[in-house]
């Protein structure tokens, strides 16, 4: 019950997301089967710092990521919170508890040239041929990944309604219901307004969906997903080619041509700016291999070998 009353108090009083809320339950559930398989079996309510510490490294010895335990740590630590802030328990036991150190791995992204190759590739290089409604609505999902930033939840809920034609903004609602507001120009423009005509003209939508599959309904994650990773792969050799390339795209993109950290901040909706700040050292990385490649003191010299 207390299981249940935690999940009730995250969808009504922290209003977040139905997948964060699915993904605590699914956190807790499997700490709980975890504790009743103990050899003194326990509840969720009477488990100890040592228990969590143990389920962790149980996970990690099964194989699981850094980042999998430290998001099934932070779903401990906030219904430990809430246990302890309604009196159901009278010490956090999550309080002290430390997650493991993950690999910091830089966001992959889109090179200048493989973006050109992308354009290229989605405009058929310019052929004049008639296109499918499948060609457009996946060119115009390319540029709006590319051209605003957006993750693929954002994208998928997007209605006619949010994009306004007149001041050249969309609204969107992020993470946690949080609203913000991406400005976008006339390239942008003129690939929506192009999907939007053949849309309306071969599709009746079933509500106001501004990407809809071609019985009406509104996009699915999969579809959306399966669509990126066929054009990014015939354009790179990225290790993931998933939507969220774009959107790292779009940021070192924007961070490349001198807009500075608080605007991409912003305009990605990052609750901090110790997240935005990750693409500076995406950036640098790209600065030593241009360095390295074209000066030409910026070889190593051999052992022994002279500077000429």
């Amino acid at each position: 019950m207390v299981k249940e009353n935690f999940l009730q108090h995250l969808a009504v009083e922290r209003r977040l997301s139905q997948g964060t809320i699915a993904a605590y339950g699914v956190s807790l559930g499997l700490f709980e089967t975890f504790l009743s398989a103990l050899p003194d079996a326990r509840t969720l309510e009477s488990a100890d710092g040592d228990n969590i510490r143990d389920w962790m490294e149980t996970l990690m010895e099964g194989g699981k990521s850094a980042s999998y335990v430290n998001r099934s740590l932070a779903a401990l630590r906030t219904f430990y919170k809430f246990c302890f802030a309604k009196g159901i328990i009278d010490v956090d036991p999550a309080h002290s508890v430390l997650g493991p150190k993950k690999a910091k791995r830089l966001p992959q992204f889109l090179k200048d040239g493989e973006m050109e190759s992308l354009v290229e590739l989605l405009w058929k290089g310019g052929e004049v041929q008639e296109e499918t409604f499948h060609d457009v609505r996946t060119r115009t999902i390319i540029y709006t990944f590319y051209l605003t930033g957006l993750r693929v939840s954002e994208l998928i809920s997007l209605d006619d309604s949010m994009v306004d034609f007149v001041s050249h903004e969309i609204k969107v609602t992020g993470k946690r219901d949080k609203q913000r507001v991406i400005p976008f120009g006339e390239e942008l423009e003129k690939v929506l307004s192009c999907y939007i005509k053949q849309r309306d003209g071969l599709v009746e939508r079933v509500d106001d969906a501004l990407f809809v599959s071609e019985k009406g309904v509104r996009v699915t994650y999969a579809q959306v997903r399966t669509l990126v990773k066929e054009n990014l792969q015939a354009v790179s050799h990225l290790d993931k080619c998933t939507p969220h390339v774009l959107r790292h795209t779009f940021a070192t993109t924007m961070l490349n041509h001198d807009a500075n950290l608080e605007s991409i901040k912003k305009l990605m909706g990052h609750q901090s700016l110790n997240t935005t700040e990750i693409y500076t050292h995406t950036t640098f990385e790209q600065l030593r291999r241009t360095y390295g490649d074209a000066h030409p003191r910026a070889v190593t010299k051999k052992k022994n070998e002279k500077p000429r």
